[in-house]
């Protein structure tokens, strides 16, 4: 029986995985920062004895705390950090762009990545094999900067490099460590003319997340398996 665990399921990526992973007849942890408004995930729990819906705010490590606790000591093979937010999407002088604004991105995304990998880091070393994934993004790589979107860049960035230093860490604890980029997905993150639709991104994250192992611990490529420089 294989498990996941995943963070921000209640819209976008998270839920296609969320469905894909129930899918495949996996037992699935979602979190959502306000359950009671994931109409989604209330009707999935409702029909899926699979799915199991937790209350979970990344930006609040005695959540995380709480919501591991009420899962025990089971094992979890994957967990997916895929809580996110965007910040202002323009450059240095750009209304709105400014101390707030970036506290709240680098909290969800890369501190919140950091506390989720934190909490569920016993449950993982329960699993055979665990894994850890991140969704980075292609725009976390310095080589393809553009001059907007500075907090989600730099976050996207610094998420990236955390999954590569956990790589080396969690290496000798047998839990390999994937970063990905989703693609430019429709959501309402990435908007309604984004070419990627959520399912098609969330099977392909899965697929990687399948082909990831040991040997490949710190990989940084996209749901299609495109890798990235950091």
């Amino acid at each position: 029986m294989s498990s996941v665990l995943i963070t921000g399921a209640n819209r976008g990526v998270g839920l296609a995985l969320t469905l894909t992973y129930l899918g495949r007849g996996w037992d699935v942890v979602a979190t959502a920062r306000q359950p009671e408004a994931a109409a989604d995930l209330a009707r999935l729990a409702r029909d899926n004895p699979k799915l199991m819906v937790l209350r979970a705010d990344v930006t609040d490590e005695a959540s995380l705390t709480a919501a591991a606790l009420s899962i025990g000591d089971r094992a979890i093979d994957v967990v997916v950090c895929n809580a996110g937010v965007m910040s202002n999407r323009g450059g240095v002088e750009a209304a709105g762009n400014d101390a707030a604004d970036w506290n709240r991105v680098l909290a969800t995304n890369v501190t919140g990545v950091f506390v989720t990998a934190r909490a569920f880091m016993g449950h993982l070393k329960r699993a055979n094999a665990g894994k850890l994934a991140l969704m980075s993004s292609m725009m976390a790589s310095s080589q393809l900067a553009a001059g907007n979107a500075l907090g989600y860049r730099a976050s996207k960035a610094a998420v990236a490099n955390l999954g590569a230093n956990l790589a080396v860490e969690l290496k000798p604890a047998g839990i390999a460590v994937g970063i990905y980029h989703p693609g430019w997905v429709s959501s309402d993150m990435g908007g309604p003319g984004a070419p990627v639709k959520p399912n098609d991104s969330a099977k392909g994250i899965v697929e990687r997340i399948d082909h990831l192992t040991l040997a490949t611990t710190g990989v940084f490529e996209d749901y299609l398996g495109k890798p990235y420089a950091f």
